[in-house]
């Protein structure tokens, strides 16, 4: 008697959407982050619509952006294998939540450019994506944590 239980997985065609939802995710980590390392100041002048000269603050900036390019790589690895890199997506996730929500403030309160309203809404659509991923995989029986 064979008694091997086979591991919950995702459906094919949901894997798939999956797998493009979190290329998708690092495209957009990417778009954001290369710039924002390899040209800080440019990057936080179209954000902020202000200058950044001090140098330490510059460095600090691309740090963050940095972070951000990490989490684009774990997207990627999200991507090959979205049954097993949950954890990626729980601290992308709450990563962009937090981000979204500090940028929103910052936006009304008059500290940044109109740019920040298209950073704050893609990483709110992203949020809501991988929550709805979370839920995909807890209903194909797969653990969330």
């Amino acid at each position: 008697m064979n008694t091997l239980v086979q591991p919950a997985t995702l459906a094919q065609s949901e894997r798939r959407l999956i797998q493009a939802l979190f290329v998708t995710a690092a495209v957009w980590n990417f778009a954001g982050s290369i710039p924002g390392i390899t040209n800080a100041a440019g990057m936080f002048a179209q954000e902020f619509g202000r200058d950044l000269s001090d140098p330490v603050m510059v460095s600090v900036y691309r740090g963050a952006w940095a972070t951000s390019f990490l989490y684009a790589l774990g997207f990627l690895l999200v991507a090959r294998n979205p049954e097993r890199h949950v954890g990626i997506v729980l601290m992308g996730g709450l990563g962009k939540a937090l981000f979204a929500m500090n940028l929103a403030w910052m936006y009304f309160s008059g500290w940044t450019s109109d740019f920040a309203v298209v950073v704050i809404a893609g990483d709110a659509v992203f949020v809501a994506l991988f929550v709805t991923y979370l839920f995909r995989l807890r209903r194909a029986g797969l653990a969330v944590l």
